[in-house]
């Protein structure tokens, strides 16, 4: 029988991981891929988190935006989304925030427009 050495193999594999997890260096194969998946799961669940934190600022960006001028159109951020779906204007959350703080007066021509 032929001597089979898979040593290559195995170092092979563990330098992979040991790639993906440069901080662990000393550190045992078993933790290096423990660590390995929950990175993995940290960086799956913080996608979905960082989607809501933006939506959760924009939102508080529109509505700080409006409360400071309150002599004008509207008062409250949830009548102004809601008249801009009504009126089928196709602005999300981010263009609004973008255009109330780079051009507030902008926002208000369009929630007149929209009321009007």
């Amino acid at each position: 029988m032929t001597r089979v050495k898979r040593g290559s193999i195995a170092r092979k594999r563990r330098t992979k991981m040991g790639l993906f997890t440069s901080s662990f260096r000393g550190a045992l194969t078993r933790t290096i891929s423990q660590h390995k998946i929950k990175a993995l799961v940290s960086a799956d669940r913080d996608r979905d988190r960082k989607k809501r934190d933006f939506r959760s600022l924009w939102i508080s960006r529109i509505n700080a935006i409006i409360a400071q001028n309150k002599n004008n159109v509207y008062c409250i951020y949830s009548k102004l989304m809601y008249n801009l779906y009504k009126s089928q204007l196709l602005l999300n959350r981010k263009i609004v925030a973008q255009i109330s703080i780079l051009k507030g007066n902008c926002l208000f021509m369009i929630a007149k427009e929209i009321r009007s």
